[in-house]
Order: C-alpha cells, then sequence, then structure tokens
C-alpha cells in the first residue's frame, strides 16, 4: 500500500499525473506528502460500497476492502475517531508521519501505501492500500481449511519478507512496523509475500499518548521476528501453541541436537532438501538469539537466505503487482 506512486515518479520525473483511469483522482496539488495522492471520500464511499464491506478491525481503526471502477482492488484503513473534536494535534501529526513514513518503503513484497484521505465533514482520516488478496501466511500455515503451501512457496514467501525487510532497514530513520508476525504477512495471487503495515499508530482512540512506531518494535526486534516467521515456515507449527513449549523454545530442542530434522520439519510438506531445511535452521537459530547484539542484521540474514534458496529478488516478488495499474498511467500522461 505505499510510496511506489512516488517513486515511480521520481523515476520518470513526470511533473504531472492526469486522473486515474482506475476511477480515483488523486489530488495531488494537495498532498502534504510528495507523490502520495490525496483522494476523496466520495471516491472510496464508492470503491467501498458505501463502507458496508469491511474486513477487519483494531481498537483504532477500520479496514474495508474496495474495488475501483478499472477492477483493482485496494484496502482502506479509516480511523474510527468520527468527530474532530476528539482528533487531537499529536493525532494528526502521527498520522501524517505514518503516511510518510510508508511513503518511502516502495517495495513489491510490500503492501504498498496508494493514498490517503483526509476531510473535516464528515470528519475522515484514512489511508488507501494495496489489496492482497490469498489471506495471510498465518493462515495457510495454521488453518487447516486455507491451501497448504509448498516447499518452493515457503522458500519464495521467506525471502519476499526478508527483501522487503531488508530495504526497510536501510531507510533512514528504518521503517519498523507496529506489529510483526505470520498474521501481518499477506500473499497475493500468485502466493508472493507482502509485509503490511496497516494500523494507524501506537496509543489508543483520541488519546494523547500517540508514539512513533520505532518506539514499540525495533530492527533487532523484527529480525528476532523473522526468526519466529522461519520456524513457522520450516516447522508449521504456531509460535504460542495453548498445550505445548512456545515454538521458539520447542526449536531449542532441536537446536541443542535433541531432536532429529525430520520431526522438527512440517510433516506436511512430505520430503525436503535437508541440507537446505538445516541451513535454513541455522539462520532462524542466529535470528532469534536472545542477545540482540549478537543477532544478524536484516541485510545479512537476506543474504545467507538468498545463498540457501538461490531465489533472488526478482523470484521472490508478486509476477503481477497491483502497483503496475499506477505505472502505467504515468507512462500514458507521459506519452500525451
Amino acid at each position: 500500500m505505499a510510496a511506489a506512486f512516488a517513486v515511480y515518479c521520481r523515476a520518470k520525473k513526470v511533473g504531472t499525473v492526469r486522473p486515474w483511469v482506475t476511477g480515483l483522482s488523486g489530488q495531488l496539488q494537495r498532498a502534504f506528502v510528495t507523490g502520495v495522492p490525496s483522494l476523496k471520500r466520495s471516491e472510496l464511499e464508492a470503491a467501498c460500497e458505501d463502507f458496508s464491506n469491511i474486513i477487519g478491525s483494531t481498537a483504532n481503526c477500520m479496514l474495508y476492502k474496495g474495488t475501483l471502477s478499472s477492477g483493482v482492488e485496494i484496502a482502506v484503513v479509516s480511523s474510527l475517531i468520527s468527530s474532530k473534536n476528539d482528533w487531537s494535534k499529536e493525532c494528526e501529526s502521527h498520522y501524517r508521519k505514518k503516511i510518510s513514513s510508508l511513503s518511502k518503503v516502495g517495495h513489491k513484497n510490500f503492501i504498498n501505501l496508494l493514498g490517503y484521505c483526509e476531510e473535516e465533514n464528515p470528519f475522515t482520516r484514512a489511508m488507501v492500500f494495496e489489496y492482497a488478496p490469498n489471506g495471510t501466511l498465518f493462515e495457510h500455515l495454521h488453518v487447516r481449511e486455507a491451501e497448504n503451501l509448498d516447499w518452493m512457496a515457503r522458500l519464495r514467501i521467506s525471502m519476499g519478507i526478508a527483501y522487503c525487510l531488508e530495504q526497510m532497514h536501510k531507510l533512514n530513520p528504518p521503517v519498523v512496523p507496529r506489529s510483526f508476525g505470520s498474521t501481518t504477512i499477506h500473499l497475493t495471487d500468485d502466493f508472493a509475500a507482502k509485509v503490511s503495515d496497516l494500523d494507524f499508530w501506537n496509543g489508543t482512540k483520541g488519546s494523547d499518548s500517540v508514539t512513533d512506531d520505532c518506539t514499540m518494535l525495533d530492527t533487532e526486534s523484527i529480525v528476532h521476528q523473522y526468526g519466529i516467521i522461519l520456524l513457522e515456515i520450516l516447522t508449521g507449527r504456531v509460535p504460542f501453541p495453548e498445550q505445548d513449549l512456545p515454538l521458539e523454545q520447542w526449536a531449542s530442542i532441536y537446536f541443542e541436537g535433541k531432536m532429529p530434522l525430520a520431526e522438527l520439519m512440517d510433516s506436511s510438506l512430505g520430503s525436503f532438501p535437508e541440507e537446505t531445511a538445516r541451513a535454513l535452521c541455522d539462520v532462524a537459530r542466529s535470528c532469534v538469539d536472545p542477545d540482540p547484539s549478537k543477532r544478524p542484521r536484516m541485510a545479512q540474514v537476506a543474504a545467507q537466505m538468498k545463498e540457501i534458496t538461490a531465489v533472488g529478488p526478482e523470484g521472490a516478488t508478486p509476477k503481477v503487482s497491483p502497483l503496475w495499474w499506477a505505472e502505467l498511467e504515468i507512462m500514458s500522461a507521459e506519452a500525451t
């Protein structure tokens, strides 16, 4: 859901962009973040069927699915605050910082920001993101009704996550998701990973205790969480089962040489290359090191993973990115 639009604009040096054929008008001249379109509430209402198509919620926002006139699917995250009186200066500041932060990512394995909506009557603060239609990684690993992921799909997903996090950590300051786990990894039609950061902030609704995302998690914590996700991918086990050891503690039995690899691995995989699996387990072990200072950086993790899996950035990205429609429209505007 993010700033690839801005990246495209800078790369092609397009001064103005005509209204998109998708149905969103994109009020760029009023955007408070360069290159991120300010969108009309009426456009989002039409796309989301008068905001009736609810697909999720958090303590402070509602998540809707929308379909543009072109058929492109979007996700709209809207604040539950409906009155300007309940929207503090701190809320507004954080909302704008969030948009600015997300707009810098621009990675094909990220749920990129497409635009935002800021209106006073009725009071609206919303962000518009790409929509990944194939559920979450958690669902495909742990929900029986979801389609099982084969070995190659799991390698590709793990690499997409690693490349995206590497990019996010290289930014200055690094972009760190508010929360991060297999439930925040969405999958595209062709099972490419999309890291998401859809929530508005960390403070409670309407409060003045709004804080920057980076205060909740740091890069070392994200590396640790990546190790947990990698263990989930390899073992098929949930991080915190109700009647068993936490995944990290359970996997330590293997790390200590007290469990065979075959017992560690997800039985639904059937056969798998043992040497590759052992190498991936070693990466996971380094990521979950109890001492944060001993954990590798995401750039090191991505490099190790690439060497093990032979899956490069292009192989890990969606074959058809939801953002290509935006690039095509920019190219069309440039041509005319």
